[in-house]
């Protein structure tokens, strides 16, 4: 190991600060009400409503995004195709809907005559009509269907695939507010995206064939229209046709008027729920540390704080959907008349039969239903709009992660020729910009087994990081042998969902691994009575101590047998029996495996050859040899006259 040198401080790269939920400040109040309302909110629940973040909602750029990533993602081709057939199909429903149309004029005609062989024709024609009609409408319906979950599992499985690449799960928790919360945005964010680009795109679809299907058809019947002036009579050119584009185009306008916070309420609705459900999820996973605490009450007001802010996000969207249904719900109410108000004039100056009416006022609701699909709409689009974004925004901060600090220097790594483990020149910054080594150059070699010690709080743990890859700021470059050949032990281990043995054999496949060989490593670190157990489904970080956890992952070392295993604090639970029975595979089985590891323990250092030292100087602390312990000093003649004596008495 070669010495230290102190060098010019570097710029401090600064790693984004931990969530602003963890900076509030805690309530003073005792106990709050269960379902807070907006006037009686706790203390903190306001914070959390005040640092609601202003989205930027640029549908634009969210759409060009999708489209440029998702374009190469497997699975679109069958996405396109079911889109394709559901359009045909309903371009098939759009003659049916023509012939139907037709259909009116004709029957209310014979009505009128009182003709009751035309009548009975008609009723026959119906019967054809429908059933044909029904059955586009079925396998259409279908289409939509399998639409919304194939452009869910398109969308998930391309997140999926980004969000799991080497590292990212680990520094997406640095890449800010879209980066929180995965869960949300890949379950749920992604289905309401899928819901309702299938139901919106398809709609629109059907909308604007509507309207290609009867603005022509209106046109020419509203040539019947005519107004009588001055003993003339005066036909306006498509009357029916500009009297729906106004009607639609008023209550469009309306709509996005009174409708336009809906979408930005949405988005923070989502990002609220998903806060929400993070805690609720944190409480769970930590039960028996509450209880252990008795903070029961603590995480009671936490929660209803989270929730005081889900319920005021709720009341705003509430009071918008109020607004908005004036306008929507009047202008449906309204629809249902207007096709008569507007061809009234042509029927009472019997220019218009009775089913010519029909006809025009069914072609009249046609296009008029085409031209306000944005108002049936808005506030479903608000919330397609909203999941679009925040999609966006997570699959746009998993492509930025290399850079969440603009300009800070990141440590360079690189694989060691000679498959050695070196620092050179490393500076390891912590998030407060604290230097947890300050200049270092050290070299370790394959078969050595070394520990680092230091006081609590120094950085040991984000050099365990910093080896694994997983915290880049800092300076310098460390040289790694093979990614492959390294195995890390963090300081709590991680069990995967599943089976005994899958947990034993993570993160290879349950099946990796020989029957004898799996119930032979646990038998060598003393869990043994697990074998019975091993393809039993339990939450095995639930279920087993966190000694027996540490054990288990010892027993995973023996069938990977890596050549470099990096321990932080891995033995922290073990009694020392347990302890020197697992430090003892590192002689025996995997004897020539490297160790590096981290720990306070001083009976740790027995099974290492030699320990490195965090040592705090004036511009950070430096890892540096830690001398070997000093001999006792020589004893007086008094005291080996006592030993004398006490021999004698003996």
């Amino acid at each position: 190991m070669k010495a230290d040198v102190a060098s010019p401080a570097a710029p401090q790269a600064v790693p984004p600060s931990a969530e602003a939920f963890a900076k509030l400040p805690q309530p003073a109040d005792p106990l709050l009400p269960i379902m807070p309302d907006a006037t009686a909110r706790p203390p903190l629940a306001n914070a959390l409503i005040k640092a609601a973040p202003v989205h930027d909602f640029n549908l634009a750029r969210d759409l060009s995004l999708f489209t440029r990533v998702l374009r190469q993602a497997e699975g679109g081709r069958r996405v396109v195709a079911i889109f394709i057939a559901s359009t045909v199909i309903t371009i098939a429903n759009m003659f049916g809907q023509v012939q139907l149309n037709d259909w009116n004029g004709r029957f209310f005609d014979a009505v009128g005559r009182k003709d009751l062989s035309g009548f009975v024709h008609d009723l026959q024609t119906f019967v054809v009509i429908i059933a044909i009609l029904l059955a586009l409408t079925v396998a259409n319906t279908f289409l939509q269907e399998r639409l919304k979950f194939r452009l869910r599992e398109w969308i998930t499985r391309h997140l999926l695939a980004e969000w799991l690449k080497p590292l990212r799960v680990y520094q997406l928790g640095f890449a800010g507010e879209y980066g929180h919360n995965p869960d949300q945005r890949i379950q749920e964010d992604t289905r309401l995206l899928g819901d309702y680009t299938a139901d919106l795109g398809c709609g629109i679809v059907y909308s604007l064939l509507q309207l290609i299907a009867f603005v022509g058809m209106l046109w020419t019947l509203s040539a019947q229209v005519t107004f009588q002036v001055a003993g003339y009579d005066i036909a306006i050119p498509g009357y029916m046709v500009w009297c729906a584009l106004a009607y639609a185009s008023i209550g469009s306008a309306l709509t996005w008027i009174v409708g336009r916070p809906l979408i930005a309420l949405n988005g923070e609705r989502y990002a609220r729920e998903a806060e929400f459900r993070f805690a609720l999820v944190r409480v769970n996973e930590s039960g028996e540390s509450i209880a252990l605490h008795g903070g029961e009450n603590d995480e009671r007001r936490h929660l209803e704080a989270a929730l005081a802010a889900v319920v005021d996000t709720m009341r705003r969207i509430s009071s918008s959907l109020a607004h908005l249904t004036w306008i929507t719900s009047g202008i449906g109410w309204l629809s249902l008349v207007v096709p008569i108000l507007v061809a009234a004039p042509a029927y009472f100056g019997g220019n218009l039969t009775l089913g010519g009416l029909i006809m025009v006022a069914g072609a009249f609701t046609q296009v008029q239903l085409a031209l306000r699909w944005f108002v049936d709409n808005f506030s479903r689009l608000a919330d397609w709009r909203a999941a679009v974004h925040r999609v966006a925004r997570f699959r746009e901060a998993l492509d930025n992660l290399p850079a969440i600090e603009q300009g800070a220097e990141e440590i360079k790594r690189a694989l060691h020729p000679d498959g050695y483990l070196a620092f050179e020149g490393v500076r390891i910054l912590l998030p407060d910009g604290h230097i947890v080594i300050d200049d270092a150059t050290v070299s370790i070699t394959p078969g050595e087994r070394v520990l680092i010690v230091g006081d609590t709080g120094r950085g040991k743990s984000t050099l365990f990081r910093a080896v694994a890859g997983l915290w880049p700021w800092g300076s310098g470059t460390i040289l790694t042998p093979a990614p492959e050949a390294m195995s890390f032990l963090p300081q709590r281990p991680y069990l995967p969902l599943g089976t005994l043995r899958n947990a034993l054999s993570y993160p290879s496949p349950a099946d990796a691994f020989l029957d004898a060989d799996v119930r032979q490593a646990l038998e060598r670190c003393d869990l043994g009575d697990l074998i019975p157990k091993l393809d039993k489904t339990e939450r095995w970080d639930k279920k087993l101590s966190l000694g027996e956890q540490e054990r288990l992952a010892f027993a995973r070392l023996l069938l990977h047998k890596p050549g470099w295993v990096f321990l932080d604090e891995a033995t922290a639970a073990l009694d020392e029996d347990s302890q020197r029975r697992v430090m003892r595979l590192f002689d025996d089985e995997l004897k020539r495996t490297t160790v590096l590891s981290i720990g306070h323990r001083p009976d740790l250092a027995v099974y290492h050859t030699r320990t490195l030292q965090l040592v705090h100087g004036r511009d950070g602390d430096r890892l540096k040899l830690k001398p070997p312990p000093a001999p006792p000093p020589p004893r007086r003649w008094l005291q080996r006259l006592d030993d004398w004596l006490l021999t004698i008495r003996t």
